[in-house]
């Protein structure tokens, strides 16, 4: 081979490589990013079609959840709902036998859908009476949710015991009651 062949030859086969560089740089890569992204964005989408099916499957079993929440939630009037709450408490304590020994109420407004009423009851008894005071609150139908219990003994033996429960109870606000 010549030598002005040879040089020509190499600076076609550098031109050459040069252009494939630059394709790779500016086509290929962006080519490959837009494509894996795209491929993430479809993942997420199938995924979200798959979490709107689980829904749909089951409206029926949240509709009736969420209109069962709304009637048993709390009265939208401060001191009507306190005092449900207190009856419900005083009614708890009768059935089970325990002897509350004190309620500290406390209002949340954490949205303008809804409120919470927040309680710390302490009560004392037996073991026995505070678990069924604990199961009354757990199984009562009203909108409550049990936040923290702690329980302790007053004595050795463990006899006579002490129960700290927080529950926090629904209050729907007109905003908040619609479907």
């Amino acid at each position: 081979m010549k030598i002005e062949n040879r040089q020509q030859w190499l600076i076609v086969m550098t031109i050459i490589a040069v252009i494939l560089f630059v394709s790779d740089r500016l086509v290929f890569e962006p080519l490959v990013k837009v494509w894996k992204s795209r491929s993430g964005r479809i993942t997420e989408l199938r995924k979200e079609v798959a979490d709107g099916s689980l829904l749909l499957q089951r409206q029926q079993s949240l509709r009736a959840r969420w209109s069962q929440m709304q009637k048993n939630a709390l009265p939208n009037n401060t001191s009507q709902a306190e005092q449900q709450l207190l009856k419900a408490f005083d009614t708890w304590s009768e059935d089970s036998g325990a002897k509350i020994t004190g309620i500290t109420p406390q209002w949340k407004h954490d949205s303008d859908d809804y409120m919470t009423l927040e309680c710390h009851l302490d009560a004392s008894g037996d073991l026995g009476t505070l678990t069924r005071l604990l199961y009354d609150i757990e199984k009562d139908p009203m909108a409550l949710k049990v936040i923290s219990v702690d329980l302790g003994s007053r004595d050795n033996a463990g006899q006579e015991m002490t129960i700290g429960v927080r529950v926090s109870g629904l209050v729907l606000t007109p905003g908040g009651q619609a479907s």
